[in-house]
């Protein structure tokens, strides 16, 4: 009994891992009947290719004990050990090790090999496997369970949110679109929005921000496709209902803007209003320099072109800092703060694509990936951008302005009207904060007249 009362608190162990979005494997290690150390995988958490969940429980019982002879003691863990992991058990000369779930494909204390039975070692530790095997194995294949049903198979360094945590979201009934093909994507599949006739007079192209998702322009979608015009609302990799990598460094700038770039060019997007806010306009700002013909019009709410020449404003500061200090902060509840108005179920709808710390890791990474200096990554490019918007921008543009933004507000965006050339038009929302968006009918109401007679140009 004492067995399967250790091997339950190694699955809860194993449920921590796969809530981070790392391979369910969790460890127990157990002295006198007392349970001195815990551990799961975190191999993508801390790059490190030897943080199993064994040897991660090994060294916090070494550190307990401030011995890395565990004499004495018992280790309990819900898959076999594979052969890194067994060597090590063997060297800390645990007493015993009991594990849940056999892997015949990596196993080393049966299955695959049985370093534990060979007899020149120097130490014998004491093997036991088979307990709690059916729920140590469960935890396993739902994990897996995504890569094995899905006709785009999910790549195994990424996440998928749960299309259950979609279902009903207030003012939000579009069907969903996929590519998986982009070169750029490299298997990760890319969630999209496309409403409206195909050859519309113009493409209304709106990119989102961090940590926001396509939900973010349900109030401009209507008023655009009620105009007879096309709108086509991507889901930046890491967000919504786009694939989700583990690791944060895989979320670069130029990662994110090729994409973008191989996006347009694979939907052949024409006669394009940009419409853009946040991190949408730092990467979607440098995209029209690249095939200006395809664009016409720019709509430009609360964001800007970060050059890395000139210093990154005051709010944007501390928003990055309060970022750092708050990793899992409620992203429904941040919205809600900027957005009185708003109903629970809108700003409780932001949450859906971040069901736990696994799947958020562009959240964590994006305030860091702002190019704050001349050598950042972005910030040549992003200087490229500003010559073609000072210089070349040959379109029509507007903005819309949430004055009650401390972030990337009116200061910020008057610094950007003045990298534009002939932006003359700009809205000014009093009650908007920086997800000006959340007043997005308002806004699409005076754009689709602004740009009505650029259709078909381009």
């Amino acid at each position: 009994m004492q067995d399967i009362h250790w091997m339950h608190l190694a699955l809860q162990q194993a449920t921590q891992a796969a809530q981070a979005g790392e391979v369910p494997v969790g460890a127990v290690v157990v002295k006198d009947g007392q349970l001195i150390a815990t551990g799961h995988n975190r191999c993508i958490r801390d790059h490190d290719p030897s943080a199993h969940a064994e040897v991660v429980a090994l060294r916090a019982a070494a550190q307990v004990l401030g011995n890395y002879r565990l004499d004495g003691c018992e280790l309990f863990v819900t898959l076999e050990p594979c052969a890194m992991c067994s060597g090590a058990l063997l060297h800390a000369r645990l007493d015993r090790v009991v594990y849940g779930a056999a892997d015949s494909r990596a196993g080393a204390a049966g299955s695959l090999l049985n370093l534990f039975a060979m007899p020149a070692i120097n130490h014998q530790t004491a093997v036991q496997g088979g307990v709690l095997a059916r729920e140590c194995a469960a935890v396993l294949q739902e994990f897996f369970k995504p890569r094995r049903a899905n006709d785009k198979p999910l790549r195994e360094d990424a996440l998928r949110t749960p299309e259950a945590r979609f279902d009903n979201l207030p003012d939000y009934p579009w069907q969903p679109n996929y590519l998986s093909d982009l070169p750029a994507l490299q298997g990760l599949r890319m969630h999209y929005l496309d409403e409206g006739p195909a050859d519309a007079g113009l493409t209304y192209l709106c990119l989102h921000g961090n940590p926001a998702w396509s939900y973010l322009y349900r109030h401009m979608i209507a008023p655009f496709t009620q105009a007879g015009h096309r709108v086509v609302a991507p889901d930046l990799i890491g967000f919504g209902k786009s694939d989700k990598p583990k690791k944060e460094g895989a979320h670069q700038f130029a990662f994110h803007r090729e994409v973008l770039l191989q996006f347009i060019e694979r939907l052949d997007l024409r006669h394009i209003v940009l419409v853009v806010q946040d991190w949408g306009g730092i990467f979607g700002l440098t995209l029209p320099m690249e095939a200006p013909q395809r664009y016409v019009g720019l709509l430009a709410m609360n964001t800007m072109l970060a050059g890395g020449d000139a210093p990154l404003s005051p709010g944007f500061l501390a928003w990055r800092a309060w970022c750092g200090k708050n990793p899992e902060f409620d992203v429904g509840r941040l919205f809600a703060r900027g957005n009185p108005q708003m109903p629970e179920s809108q700003w409780q709808a932001y949450n859906a694509p971040f069901p736990d710390a696994g799947h958020r890791a562009a959240l964590r990474v994006f305030p860091n990936r702002v190019p704050e200096f001349a050598d950042s990554p972005g910030a040549d490019v992003s200087r490229r951008a500003r010559d073609f918007w000072q210089n070349s921008w040959a379109g029509r543009s507007m903005m819309a302005i949430g004055q009650q933004d401390p972030v990337l507000g009116e200061p910020v965006m008057r610094a950007l009207q003045s990298q534009i050339r002939g932006c003359e038009h700009v809205m000014l929302l009093p009650e908007a904060g920086h997800f000006v968006q959340e007043h997005g009918a308002q806004i699409a109401q005076t754009a689709v007249p602004f740009f009505a007679d650029l259709a078909g140009r381009g």
